[in-house]
């Protein structure tokens, strides 16, 4: 890509994002759950479980985001500390392939964490996961630790990814654009132990296939790989803030569709 190619792919992602990053996108997101919220453990579990459902249509995704809290009495750490999850039935779907034993597996590894620590931003800060090369597998790795203590050795990867070498972590990785990206519009800024330039690419599909189409990277695999590759490539437009980008390659070809 020659330098006249790279400015104006950079101007026309700044473009894309601007329009995309305001406050009409929220009502269609699953970002508005944790923004319901003040106390930040409040935030960091509603911020947690709706995105580890994030995925398949975006009004089921919506509407089951909204059926967890309605389990949780929308108190998500007063749910969590009162451990009154291990009264529902394991069988319970709440969205897709994710049902009650996997909604308790990732409620209890968060019950051990909150004991001994005020916030998931404190763990992550305690265990300097800001000081690693690519801190949120280095947190996924920490938490994984914790849920597997939490429950009785067994792991669970419709909670947190296993394959830590070759998952893109999608859905965390945009759990920590909302926590830790502070420019006041959509995403809460709620997080100090990872800084905005350290956050790494939510990619899917479309973010993948839009990046290929822009001759961005061209990898086929949506892997860890290429989330290394193209947050790389964003970095060299905006340092400190890569992942403002995910509003670009993610409104690149839907329109106005989902932000009012």
């Amino acid at each position: 890509m020659t330098d006249q190619e790279f400015n104006s792919l950079h101007e026309f992602l700044d473009r894309e994002a601007a329009r995309i990053n305001n406050t009409r996108f929220i009502a269609n997101d699953p970002v508005q759950f944790p923004r319901r919220f003040n106390a930040l453990q409040d935030i960091e579990i509603a911020a947690l479980l709706s995105a580890t459902i994030a995925w398949g249509n975006r009004k089921m995704i919506c509407n089951n985001c909204e059926k967890m809290l309605t389990i949780m009495d929308n108190a998500p750490a007063s749910y969590v500390m009162s451990e009154a999850y291990e009264d529902l039935p394991d069988e319970l779907n709440l969205h897709r392939t994710f049902f009650a034993r996997d909604f308790k597996h990732m409620l209890r590894g968060l019950h051990s964490i909150y004991r001994r620590h005020a916030s998931l931003n404190d763990f992550a800060a305690a265990n300097h996961v800001g000081n690693h090369p690519t801190p949120a597998w280095r947190l996924v790795e920490l938490m994984q630790e914790e849920f597997k203590s939490a429950n009785g050795g067994c792991t669970d990867s419709r909670c947190l990814p296993t394959k830590l070498d070759n998952t893109a972590l999608k859905r965390i990785n945009m759990a920590l654009r909302w926590l830790v990206r502070d420019d006041g519009i959509v995403d809460m800024g709620v997080w100090t132990a990872i800084d905005p330039s350290q956050l790494f690419i939510p990619l899917d599909v479309h973010v993948g296939d839009t990046a290929r189409a822009l001759g961005m990277i061209t990898r086929r695999a949506n892997d860890k790989k290429t989330v290394l590759e193209l947050t790389a490539q964003l970095r060299r437009m905006r340092p400190d803030d890569p992942v403002v980008y995910d509003y670009a390659l993610f409104g690149i070809g839907i329109g106005d569709k989902y932000v009012g």
